[in-house]
């Protein structure tokens, strides 16, 4: 159910202004409230999926196809392309997925980024940390949700931090190389842009808190309409969209602020996992999903704000790996709060919650909870307080 967890209101946004009918690995369960019809077909299999458009385009006049999910990116735009419908590039998606090809073009194009070299064994990434020096970040070239994704301070640790990030990087399908990164210390951000016949709007700013380290998890947003720091991080978030050749499109790109100034992390051609598209929302009136939509459709997107405030999200972990036997939030709190927008729990009691570098978000996160306030200060202290009425028990693996 994390899949409704973290895009059911994808879905919800965009079935409000269009028929929408889904290609899916599974049986639809959720969703089909949502859904005019569907087809079962694996959106990685480029044969599967071709097909299934075919059938439902046979069915229906299709106007566009769309997806928010990091690993179908190029299948999907090569559906796009074979019905003749408005779409970025395959081979520009291709350049986002593999961020060795993408910290290549950032360097073409001038876009300040990371040191970033591509390796194949422990002996070239302990080789190549010496060159770029420690701190350094070993990371798949091609996944998603910071997975296999681990910061190496000294020659010792690298061993086993490249067989962690290897070991992911193996799983991947469009690439299985790693990564060795100069380590970019400084605040991160990520700019949430939407592109529509190659013009860039930047729409939020999202702060992040990063924490268990020396894993790089995400364990709170907060976006706020009027952050100042929207100007400074723009022209370059817009810059590293025409770099890979990003034209049409919801985009979330991560930046960090090192020394004042935004360095590149990526380009992730989709609307933002962890609520974030949500947070856009709430804070701006914004809808990325129903803007997703229209430019996959060819139509020009409505991003005038209509709302002007803050919302925040709050991740709920584990303090350790074990079995869950109780999340609840205290509920006369949650009565008594006007600002307290949501609370989900995605993990029942009795699931088994794993952290890294054993698991990964998916195998350790509970839930989450959401708030709003004027500034993103009060949201964040709103979410503060929401955790404090949150109880989590966890019997220890």
């Amino acid at each position: 159910m994390e899949a409704h967890a973290y895009r059911g209101y994808c879905l919800e946004n965009v079935r409000a202004h269009y028929d929408v009918v889904l290609i899916s690995g599974a049986e639809p369960t959720w969703e089909k409230e949502f859904l005019l019809d569907y087809a079962v077909a694996d959106p990685a299999d480029q044969a599967a999926l071709a097909v299934a458009g075919r059938a439902l385009a046979e069915r229906y006049e299709l106007a566009g196809v769309m997806t928010w999910t990091e690993w179908y990116l190029v299948p999907v735009a090569r559906l796009a392309r074979q019905l003749g419908l408005p779409t970025t590039t395959p081979e520009a998606l291709q350049g986002c997925r593999n961020k060795h090809t993408s910290r290549t073009l950032f360097a073409r194009h001038g876009v300040p980024s990371a040191i970033s070299v591509s390796v194949r064994t422990a002996r070239e990434a302990a080789d190549t940390a010496a060159l770029i020096g420690y701190p350094v970040v070993l990371k798949p070239a091609a996944h998603a949700a910071s997975m296999g994704v681990i910061r190496v301070d000294t020659a010792s640790e690298l061993p086993a931090a490249y067989a962690f990030a290897s070991q992911t990087a193996g799983h991947g399908v469009e690439s299985t190389q790693v990564l060795v990164e100069e380590h970019l210390d400084g605040e991160e951000v990520s700019v949430e842009c939407v592109t529509y016949q190659g013009q860039t709007t930047v729409v939020a700013v999202t702060r992040k808190t990063v924490g268990m380290p020396p894993f790089f998890e995400e364990l709170a947003h907060v976006v706020d309409a009027n952050d100042p720091l929207l100007a400074d991080v723009a022209p370059v978030a817009v810059a590293a969209l025409d770099a890979v050749g990003i034209t049409d499109g919801v985009s979330h790109v991560e930046i960090r602020i090192v020394n004042g100034r935004p360095r590149l992390i990526e380009v992730n051609a989709r609307i933002a996992g962890d609520m974030i598209g949500h947070l856009v929302h709430l804070a701006t009136g914004v809808s990325l999903a129903r803007a997703a939509a229209d430019i996959a459709c060819g139509a020009l997107p409505d991003l005038a704000p209509t709302r002007s405030q803050a919302a925040a999200i709050r991740l709920i972990y584990p303090a350790y790996s074990g079995t869950l036997t109780e999340r609840r939030l205290d509920a006369e709190f949650t009565d008594s709060t006007d600002w307290l927008e949501r609370v989900t729990f995605h993990r029942a009691v009795g699931d088994r919650l794993v952290l890294p570098p054993d698991g990964d978000m998916f195998s350790a996160r509970i839930g989450y909870l959401i708030t709003t306030g004027p500034s993103a200060e009060v949201a964040k202290n709103r979410c503060t307080e929401a955790y404090r009425h949150l109880s989590v028990q966890v019997t220890p693996a």
